[in-house]
């Protein structure tokens, strides 16, 4: 329900906006920019969601290989008891468990194109466990907030495009990996908190010993990460991460595909089986997505971020704080709303403020750190037919603010 209210709110207030520059400033030709806006962004959305076809057509297809070849039922186990603190209605073994843990292990390597498909999948095996088809289950709700604040051990996209921007500016001696560990601390925290948000709406008591063992373990990652990657010059530990993504990725494919095989089973046929299984899910995302852009574009044209933007600066401003964070700010309240578009925003902030610069420098933190929520939300949701979203905007959007405060306090610690 509060998803039709956000809806409808960026529709209306954007053109309300618009309709009042219009006639008071004499703007008249942001009707049509809106208008051009809207049309541009439904075909972007039928565009990112038939890109997404091959992609999701791959994963489920090898993803079935696996199912079928017991693997993901061994993963299943491997992080049942800290899973089972945490989502509801799982029964033991089931194949959710496994989606689960490789969705979020995509997240953390910063595959976004594997997440996606591997959350679809998941989202599916938990919708098959939910008694009301259009209502969003205690365990999705779950899982949607710890994709969209999902923690990013190593933002491989972010660290590549800062060493581009910085050769473009010839920037001398730029380490364009120096954000990976105030990334990681802001990310964890932003984790940390949609984790809590939804165990205090759900009531789910958090200490027990597969979460406090969890956290202990992600800390002394988080630790040897540092440790071993931090002394690599920026453009060795940019191959050394993304050799650590590829290697993630075609492991578990030989992984499945060996398994199947040994088994004597027909692997081919199972991945043609999961295979149209992608298709039909990527082609139930379209009207999601598209209902979802067009409505932060017409949100956007009319101006009215730039003035939630500069509202937020002047009242920083009145309480006495520095404000050289406010110039990242419209990258930071577009990304719940587009990745695209926030990656944008993220470039125009480098390219104007310099790449090492503080603002270049948090803006890289953030872009690392926060989530697409109400993509996600639209997409995942929308692949199984969930209107009633219950509380899962809202967890997701607190997980989300925390991770932007996080970031901005981190970045001055390390960088201002």
């Amino acid at each position: 329900m509060a998803l039709n209210y956000i809806w409808a709110a960026f529709f209306l207030i954007g053109f309300i906006v618009a309709l009042c520059k219009a006639i008071f400033l004499g703007q008249t030709g942001l009707m049509s920019d809106m208008m051009s806006g809207m049309f541009d962004s439904a075909k972007t959305g039928f565009e990112v969601s038939l890109g997404l076809t091959g992609v999701m057509t791959l994963w489920l297809g090898i993803m079935k290989i696996g199912e079928k070849a017991g693997v993901i039922s061994v993963f299943s186990k491997a992080v049942a008891p800290f899973f089972r603190t945490l989502f509801r209605g799982i029964p033991k073994g089931h194949p959710a468990y496994g989606s689960v843990m490789m969705n979020l292990s995509a997240n953390m390597l910063g595959l976004d194109n594997a997440a996606t498909p591997l959350g679809l999948k998941a989202m599916g095996d938990l919708q098959e466990l939910n008694p009301e088809k259009e209502t969003v289950s205690d365990a999705q709700v779950m899982f949607l907030v710890l994709n969209t604040a999902g923690i990013t051990l190593i933002p491989t996209t972010v660290i590549a495009m800062r060493q581009t921007i910085a050769m473009q500016q010839h920037v001398v001696n730029f380490n364009a990996a120096d954000i990976f560990l105030p990334t990681l601390i802001a990310t964890f925290i932003a984790f940390t908190a949609g984790m809590i948000v939804v165990a205090i709406y759900q009531r789910i008591d958090l200490f027990k010993l597969p979460v406090l063992a969890f956290f202990g373990g992600f800390c002394g990652l988080i630790a040897l990460l540092h440790f071993t990657l931090s002394r690599l010059p920026a453009e060795q530990m940019q191959q050394t991460v993304g050799a650590i993504g590829a290697g993630f990725i075609m492991l578990i494919v030989i992984l499945f595909i060996a398994a199947g095989t040994l088994k004597k089973q027909k692997v081919f046929d199972n991945f043609i089986e999961g295979a149209k299984e992608g298709f039909q899910v990527a082609v139930r995302i379209v009207p999601y997505l598209v209902g979802m852009l067009i409505a932060i574009s017409v949100f956007r044209t009319s101006g009215c971020m730039d003035y939630l933007v500069n509202g937020v600066g002047h009242l920083v401003a009145l309480c006495g704080f520095n404000t050289d964070f406010v110039p990242v700010l419209p990258q930071a309240f577009m990304k719940p709303l587009s990745g695209s578009g926030a990656r944008g925003l993220m470039v125009d902030v480098m390219k104007n403020y310099g790449v090492a610069s503080f603002q270049g420098k948090l803006s890289a933190i953030i872009q690392g750190t926060t989530e697409t929520t109400f993509y996600v939300l639209a997409v995942y949701f929308g692949s199984v037919g969930i209107k009633n979203t219950r509380g899962a905007l809202a967890c997701g959007l607190i997980a989300d603010a925390v991770g932007l405060i996080a970031a901005i306090v981190v970045g001055y610690m390390f960088f201002h």
